[in-house]
């Protein structure tokens, strides 16, 4: 059969399953510009850029036409490219042109589109009023002004991670992308993952900075400052200096923060080594004991968020392990200040991490030991790039240099954390000795590898068969939660992971346009396991050590004072109630719909939407006021209402619409 295709600016180009045009386009070699196109995403067609001219059809999209043989298509006439100069202008004509303030200066589509057309100037007038700065998370830096409204943000929210912390509201000229009830990103469900910031294409999303507070405390001659790095960190750093995507970089990487004045240099995997023995043996424990299953993994600082907001009811299944960074930060604090003549208060721990809610997760009051943060300030990855590169250091000419002994020293399992499935390859190849009892060489799960959402598997270990999945991304593991709520599903060990690919792909790496950077970064984190001598955590010896001479046994008191921890249910939204519907006679009728977290789960938000639709058409909506209220203490019970005092729980919208009339009614009464 002759192989269909589409002939692009006179290039015949075989068809072969691509979505779009522009997906074929690229695949010939022509990179259409766009700005709310991803292939990890649906197809939104919003910003107008990637304008093609099809023969028969005239000037459309290319992202939302299918190609089909026999196509003729031009990706580039003085008409397409007017209209884009066009677009490219409206959007700068409104946007912060504070550039080479910008931390994503560098990186900024906008800027690189609008050199690429050969834009000199702006014909049209900033009309656009100046809105307040978001800096009220932990994580990330939310500037309205910076937004061209492509919508990515909102579709990553919402697809990948299943959240929707972020969506338009307005319309026309007022349009605009903001958190819920317009409130700020740290009184929301937002879980600081920052998938939002990395889909982001301006500055409008960027990673909220530390670099000033570090180099601060860098600079302060009473203070001993370590520094410790993710698994991860290691396969992307180099990618800031043009350097492979996915080399382990660990030598260089160490050279570059011993030459910025760190104290002390270590890795963040041997955390993890004592991760794996302490979460091992806890899952031995609930498992001899069944108890607490399935065991969920607690490394993840965004997905135990996302876990305390939307599934409170599986808090007591997380791992009561404090994730690798605070059991090394934790450790640091209890035995540096005597060996390093200091007291405690005056040694600083700083994170060098791939994720962004690693910052959140550092300001936890639970992670706190002896009233001290077992973690004082993170930086991402791209952070310390920005340091390095502020100070000359470079970096690609640096020799390799050693990690500083004992807490330098990790093994394969260890370094293999910075990936999806590598938790649980790592604690398998703990609890597969500790149950049958016999030593066991290199063992590698390849099953817990790849690109899948949800990656299901059985292992059987000494007569005893686990069922595991291995989740990336937050969408997963709701549907996850869905599957154990209704009982579909039932597993025995579940590791979550909020960022796609793990930890390798966390919104504080560097932004690649290689479609292939995931796998290749990890990849770089199996080839560090490989060339170690050890790739199992409970070979470590200097963990060991440590058990032996101050932490005693594994999953003991002492470990428990220092590595575990606990969670609890947070509230999606913060503060006030929020008006929704606001009557104009003087005496009316007051609801409050609970939208907290297990009444959301309930179905309070369809009925809050029911409720407001039910009044409208009864046409009473003049004679009553609706708020959301974010927590009756109700969980069991809800959706709850509250109509003039009177609490309805298990309400459904003819529950509540028969209470408003009653009260409707008491009210003609009295003023009669």
């Amino acid at each position: 059969m002759k192989t269909a295709t589409v002939t692009i600016d006179g290039k015949e180009v075989p068809i072969e399953g691509e979505r779009n045009v522009l997906e074929l386009a690229r695949k010939a070699g022509i990179d259409i510009p766009t700005f709310c196109y991803h292939s990890d995403l649906s197809v939104y067609g919003a910003c107008r850029l990637c304008l093609v001219d099809i023969e028969g059809s005239g000037v459309v999209a290319s992202c939302s036409v299918v190609p089909k043989d026999g196509m003729k298509v031009k990706t580039s006439t003085n008409e397409i490219r007017e209209i884009r100069k066009i677009a490219v202008e409206l959007l700068l004509a409104n946007h912060d042109m504070h550039c080479p303030t910008c931390s994503k200066s560098d990186a900024c589509s906008l800027q690189n589109l609008a050199r690429r057309l050969d834009i000199k100037e702006v014909r049209f007038r900033n009309i656009a009023e100046k809105k307040p700065i978001d800096v009220s998370s932990p994580s990330i830096e939310r500037n309205p002004n910076r937004c061209i409204l492509c919508g990515d943000c909102v579709r990553t929210c919402s697809e990948i991670q299943g959240i929707g912390a972020l969506d338009f509201v307005n319309r026309g000229s007022e349009v605009q992308v903001v958190p819920a009830f317009g409130k700020n990103l740290s009184k929301v469900e937002c879980v600081y993952c920052g998938q939002c910031v990395k889909s982001c294409p301006t500055g409008a999303l960027i990673i909220k900075s530390d670099i000033d507070e570090v180099c601060r405390v860098l600079d302060d001659e009473t203070k001993k400052v370590i520094v410790q790095f993710a698994p991860a960190v290691r396969t992307a750093i180099g990618e800031e200096f043009g350097m492979d995507i996915g080399e382990p970089l660990t030598g260089q990487l160490i050279a570059a923060l011993k030459l910025l004045g760190f104290d002390k240099v270590f890795d963040t995997s041997f955390g993890a080594d004592f991760t794996v023995v302490e979460e091992g043996t806890e899952f031995i424990k609930r498992y001899t004991k069944g108890e607490k299953l399935p065991q969920f993994t607690s490394c993840c600082p965004a997905w135990v968020k996302y876990a305390e907001q939307y599934a409170p009811e599986y808090i007591p299944n997380l791992s009561s392990c404090k994730s690798p960074q605070a059991m090394l930060g934790a450790l640091a604090k209890e035995t540096l200040p005597q060996q390093m003549g200091i007291e405690a208060k005056d040694l600083v721990v700083v994170s060098i991490m791939p994720c962004t809610a690693k910052k959140f997760e550092s300001s936890r009051e639970e992670l706190k030991t002896n009233g001290l943060k077992d973690v004082d300030y993170v930086l991402t990855t791209q952070e310390l790039a920005k340091i390095i590169a502020e100070r000359g250091i470079k970096f690609k000419e640096l020799a390799p240099e050693s990690l500083d002994m004992p807490m330098g020293f990790k093994t394969g399992a260890g370094v293999i954390f910075g990936t999806s499935g590598g938790v649980t390859e790592a604690v398998l190849r703990y609890a597969t000795e500790k149950l049958s009892g016999e030593k066991i060489s290199t063992l590698e799960y390849r099953e817990l590898r790849g690109d899948e959402e949800i990656k299901e598997t059985t292992v059987t270990i000494a007569d005893k068969t686990f069922s595991i999945a291995v989740v990336q991304g937050l969408a997963g593991a709701k549907k996850i939660i869905k599957m154990l709520r209704s009982g579909e599903a039932n597993y025995d060990l579940i590791e979550v992971m909020a960022c796609p690919g793990g930890c390798v792909y966390g919104a504080g790496q560097p932004v690649s346009q290689d479609p292939m950077a995931k796998t290749k970064r990890q990849q770089g984190l199996y080839k560090s396991d490989k060339m170690l001598p050890l790739h199992h955590s409970q070979d470590n010896p200097y963990m060991k050590e440590y058990y032996r001479e101050s932490i005693g046994e594994p999953y003991g008191e002492k470990a428990h004072e220092l590595f575990h921890t606990h969670f609890h249910s947070r509230k999606r939204i913060y503060e006030e109630d929020i008006n929704v519907m606001s009557g104009e006679n003087k005496n009316k009728v007051q609801v409050k719909v609970c939208l907290g977290t297990s009444c959301f789960l309930r179905g309070s938000q369809t009925l809050l939407q029911n409720l407001i639709n039910k009044i409208e058409a009864l046409e009473i909506d003049n004679d009553v006021d609706i708020k959301a209220s974010f927590c009756m203490e109700k969980c069991d019970r809800g959706p709850s209402v509250i109509i003039n005092g009177v609490v309805i729980e298990k309400c459904t919208t003819d529950k509540a619409i028969e209470q408003i009339k009653e009260a409707l009614k008491a009210s003609e009464t009295a003023s009669v």
